[in-house]
């Protein structure tokens, strides 16, 4: 028997994990990308590297920095395509504010977790989320284990 993997969604183009296991999340919220025409094909072609991204607000604007966007060989040579250029966030002005406030009163961090079609539009889902203390994540990995062996107990037994 072949061990099936277990498959991402087809709207998802990119998902970090890491995230999960660092941070504790308290609230999503959507957002849109603004995106140039090279960036869109190359995530047609799933061509990103997601993983050590951060989202920082600057001047009432949120941007995402730190993600790497390959161009594609096919792109065109008029075009200076930088991989790792900040890209803007599109927030409601309110969404900016809350997380300005929550940022600065709680001390929370704004994490982006997927990057995913919609509508035929890409788009970000960030979460407000407080940083895991050591213990916390071994408490994590101890769920984690527990659920599995949980898992293994059941399907053995049907």
């Amino acid at each position: 028997m072949s061990k099936k993997k277990k498959k991402t969604p087809s709207n998802v183009i990119a998902y970090n994990k890491k995230s999960g296991y660092e941070y504790t999340f308290i609230q999503d919220y959507e957002a849109g990308l603004s995106l140039l025409g090279w960036e869109v094909k190359s995530l047609r072609q799933g061509k990103v590297d997601f993983n050590e991204s951060y989202v920082f607000i600057r001047n009432g604007e949120a941007e995402l920095i730190g993600t790497r966007i390959t161009p594609l060989l096919s792109a065109s040579s008029h075009v200076n395509a930088d991989p790792m250029r900040p890209r803007k966030l599109l927030l409601h002005k309110k969404e900016i504010t809350k997380l300005i406030g929550a940022i600065d009163q709680k001390g929370l961090t704004i994490v982006p977790r997927k990057l995913y079609w919609k509508a035929g539009k890409i788009k970000l889902l960030v979460s407000l989320a407080k940083g895991k203390n050591v213990h916390d994540k071994r408490q994590t990995v101890k769920e984690r284990d527990w659920d599995r062996n949980k898992h293994r107990v059941l399907k053995a037994n049907r």
